[in-house]
């Protein structure tokens, strides 16, 4: 049994799927399946129904992969450990990031880092705050980069900064003709907000008690802000706009934004790790390369 084998079956267990888990192990499938293979006859048992589409574990492999996490946890923070005193970069380095933040804030720091420090294997994935926290105690990621919200206590929670909400409002709406937006005038029933569960529409919600729109969710379920943005942009309703999403923006769609009216609605973004990380040398690189690649008004 090798630490490689293991690496393999949770690969497949968290792909569902032998190929793709190969990809994801940069490995050959007939490689990844022959090695899963002797582990299997090794442990006399089958770790995998091969016959079910997705791909799902046996009882008996269940338990193998229970195991094989903890063992590969120990075995991951030992390397850490010896990277981290020798202060290195090496290594993957697994960074969950809400889907409302990455579009606007990775392209500012990513290429960048990776261009300045091509030693460093810096993964991103995307994820929702509740997936981010179970991947993150379960050693799926290393970090998290997302909006603070309540029941983070137990996580280490480092602010990279604050931006404002902005209203991104269809030409033909009545808000339109409106310099700056009050919760209050948020009445129309096309509010084109995220599905539930998007700490980004629930902090909106919440701070401009805002009410379920009621035609717009029938018209158009789940959604993202990109899509959101070019239905207001073909004069339809109203939806919401993180601050750093205005630098991309052309000067067309700048006229479609609106600042609320005070109290202005914000969201502190944060690098989020638990309580004992080891890999603080890299994860600071991180948070500063991050600081330095938003506008200074926002670290404020």
């Amino acid at each position: 049994m090798t630490l490689q084998q293991l690496e393999y079956v949770i690969a497949v267990y968290r792909m569902k799927h032998f190929s793709k888990a190969a990809d994801y192990c940069n490995v050959t499938q007939p490689t990844l399946s022959s090695m899963i293979q002797k582990l299997e006859e090794e442990l006399g048992i089958t770790i995998f129904d091969r016959k079910r589409k997705p791909i799902i574990p046996t009882k008996a492999g269940m338990a193998v992969i229970e195991q094989a996490w903890k063992v590969l946890l120990r075995a991951r923070k030992l390397k850490e450990a010896v990277e981290e005193e020798k202060q290195s970069l090496r290594g993957p380095f697994i960074i969950g990031v809400l889907p409302t933040i990455a579009p606007y804030l990775i392209p500012r720091f990513f290429p960048q880092l990776m261009n300045k420090h091509p030693e460093m294997d810096l993964r991103i994935i995307e994820l929702k705050t509740e997936d981010m926290k179970k991947a993150l105690a379960r050693g799926d990621i290393d970090a998290g980069i997302l909006a603070r919200v309540e029941g983070l206590e137990e996580m280490h929670c480092e602010t990279l900064f604050k931006e404002k909400y902005f209203a991104y409002i269809a030409k033909n709406d009545p808000l339109f003709k409106r310099q700056s937006i009050r919760a209050a005038d948020l009445t129309g029933e096309y509010l084109w907000l995220l599905d539930e569960g998007h700490c980004f529409r629930d902090q909106l919600v919440k701070f401009c008690h805002l009410k379920a729109a009621s035609k717009s969710k029938r018209a158009y379920r789940l959604g993202s802000i990109e899509t959101f943005m070019r239905i207001v942009e073909h004069d339809k309703g109203v939806t919401f706009i993180p601050e750093l999403a205005i630098s991309q923006l052309n000067e067309d769609q700048k006229q479609l934004v609106r600042p609320f009216a005070v109290p202005v609605p914000t969201r502190e973004i944060i690098m989020m790790t638990l309580p004992h990380f080891i890999r603080k040398t890299l994860l600071q690189l991180l948070v500063s390369t991050i600081k330095k690649s938003v506008p200074e008004n926002m670290l404020s």
